[in-house]
C-alpha cells in the first residue's frame, strides 16, 4: 500500500510521480516532471528540479539542489534531464546541475555516495559505488568509472575520465585523465602506485593485483613513452580483464593520462 509522508509545508508540482514510502521534509520543493523511487527520503529544504529522476531508496539530506540548470552560457533551456540511480545517499548542501544539450543528461549510478558540498557539473556521468568526499568539485562532462573514490576537496577539471577504482588523494587537482587501479596524488598530479586498499576490499587476488602492478611499471617507472609501454604491455602479458581495461582506457583517452 502507498504510504507517503509529505510535510505540509513541501511544494510537489505537476506530472510528479511517488513511489511508495516516499517522506519529503518541510520547505523542500518538488517541481514538474519529476520521478521519485519507492523508499526515498528527501530532507528539509531541498530543491528538486524539473526533469529529474531518482531512484529507489536514496537518501537527499537537507539544503540540497538537484537537477538544476546547468551553469554554462550556452545553455538555451533544452529539455536535458538528471538521473540518480538507487540507493543513492546524497549530504546536505550538494548541488547537482543537469545535462545541456551535448549529452542531454547528468547521471549519477547505484550506491553512490555524495559527502557535504559536492558539486556534480553538467553533463557528469558517474557509474556505480562511487564516493565523493566532502567538497569534491566535477566540472562538465566528467566521466568516473565504478568503485572510484576522491578524497576531500578533489576538484576535477571539464571533461577529465576517471577510470575503474581509483582513489584520488584529498585536496588535489585533477587535470588529465587517470587510468584504472591507481592510488593518485601530490601536485601535480601523479601516479603514486595501485589502489591496494581499494583493489582488497573488491577482492582482487594478490596475483592479478601484481599484474596490475607491473603494467604501470612499465607505464610510469621504466622511461618509456606512453605509445612504446602500452605496446611492451601487448606483448609481455597474457590477456585479461584488467589489461584490457588499462589498455583501451590510455587509447581513447584525449586529455592524456597523469
Amino acid at each position: 500500500m502507498e504510504k507517503l509522508n509529505i510535510h505540509p509545508t513541501a511544494i510537489v508540482g505537476e506530472n510528479v510521480t511517488l513511489g511508495s514510502n516516499i517522506t519529503i521534509g518541510p520547505y523542500s520543493v518538488i517541481q514538474n516532471n519529476v520521478n521519485i523511487g519507492s523508499n526515498s527520503k528527501i530532507g528539509n529544504y531541498v530543491t528538486v528540479c524539473n526533469y529529474t529522476r531518482i531512484g529507489e531508496n536514496c537518501s537527499i539530506f537537507h539544503n540540497s539542489s538537484i537537477g538544476e540548470i546547468p551553469q554554462d552560457l550556452k545553455f538555451d533551456q533544452e529539455n536535458t534531464e538528471t538521473i540518480i540511480g538507487n540507493g543513492v545517499t546524497i549530504r546536505e548542501y550538494v548541488t547537482v546541475n543537469r545535462g545541456t544539450k551535448a549529452l542531454g543528461k547528468t547521471v549519477i549510478g547505484d550506491n553512490c555516495l555524495l559527502m557535504a558540498y559536492v558539486h556534480i557539473g553538467h553533463d557528469c556521468i558517474l557509474g556505480d559505488n562511487i564516493v565523493l568526499a566532502n567538497m569534491a568539485t566535477l566540472g562538465g562532462h566528467v566521466s568516473i568509472d565504478n568503485n572510484t573514490s576522491l578524497g576531500g576537496g578533489v576538484l576535477v577539471h571539464q571533461f577529465c575520465k576517471i577510470g575503474v577504482h581509483v582513489f584520488v588523494g584529498g585536496g588535489f587537482r585533477v587535470v588529465q585523465d587517470i587510468p584504472p587501479f591507481i592510488l593518485a596524488a601530490k601536485e601535480p598530479l601523479k601516479y603514486q602506485g595501485i589502489n591496494l586498499v581499494g583493489l582488497k576490499r573488491s577482492g582482487f587476488d594478490q596475483k592479478t593485483r601484481q599484474k596490475i602492478r607491473s603494467m604501470y611499471k612499465i607505464i610510469y617507472r621504466s622511461g618509456l613513452n606512453t605509445t612504446e609501454a602500452t605496446k611492451a604491455i601487448k606483448s609481455d602479458f597474457q590477456s585479461s580483464r584488467e589489461k584490457v581495461q588499462i589498455l583501451e582506457f590510455i587509447k581513447n583517452s584525449k586529455r592524456g593520462i597523469i
